[in-house]
């Protein structure tokens, strides 16, 4: 029995995603988005669940990417329900990089609010790319309910997904802004201060939004 070339070249791919080497992944990766095959899409879904390494990851999904949407989404809209974090969280990264809308029903509230806040954030980033038109108010109501959370990455990302929406989020963020929650106060005025200067700096709103909130300003009001 002999084995043809295209065995031969899956056996080489599958190898190389696997290698230990990231540099040989990385190769592998790019050779694969160079010249799509769909026989290796579901291997490079299934190895960006355990891909240990940031930009061995990035040329997965950009190798994904290069391949016909049809052919990537069930799998990727598969991933985005696993019991893995990063499988979650890498498979909505190539979901907005894809852009493609028909995946908008799977980015839910569950993931708008995962416990990982690597999730989070993708879901927040995929979520302002895919939102259908006429649907982005109540996706900045959703976002607003994360306000507060988690450390000032996690923070600066949700801002930049609520300012991606527009004016649209200026109610939810007036609202939030009047909160008995200090964090929740801060992190909406900054969000406020970005909406009307994308240039100002997120460290310098979220430190200012301190401050107007210590001295009793918005958030003060309803306690």
């Amino acid at each position: 029995m002999t084995t043809t070339g295209q065995d031969v070249d899956a056996t080489r791919v599958i190898r190389g995603l696997e290698d230990d080497r990231s540099s040989v992944r990385l190769r592998t990766a790019l050779a694969v988005g160079t010249t799509p095959d769909p026989r290796f899409v579901d291997k490079l879904i299934e190895r960006c669940a355990i891909e240990p390494e940031f930009f061995v990851r990035d040329m997965l999904t950009w190798a994904l990417t290069r391949h016909p949407a049809p052919m990537t989404l069930p799998g990727l809209l598969r991933e985005v329900r696993s019991g893995r974090a990063q499988a979650r969280s890498q498979a909505l990264h190539t979901l907005s990089k894809i852009g493609d809308r028909q995946a908008w029903p799977a980015i839910t509230r569950a993931l708008l609010s995962d416990a990982d806040d690597e999730v989070a954030r993708s879901a927040w980033r995929t979520a302002v790319v895919l939102v259908p038109e006429g649907e982005e108010s109540a996706l900045a109501m959703v976002l607003a309910t994360q306000l507060g959370r988690g450390e000032r990455e996690t923070q600066l990302s949700l801002s930049r997904a609520l300012v991606a929406l527009g004016e649209v989020t200026a109610p939810v963020l007036h609202a939030a802004a009047t909160a008995p929650d200090p964090r929740v106060c801060a992190h909406a005025l900054a969000t406020q201060r970005l909406l009307r200067d994308p240039d100002a700096g997120f460290e310098f709103a979220i430190e200012e939004a301190k401050r107007i909130v210590a001295l009793g300003g918005p958030g003060e009001e309803g306690r």
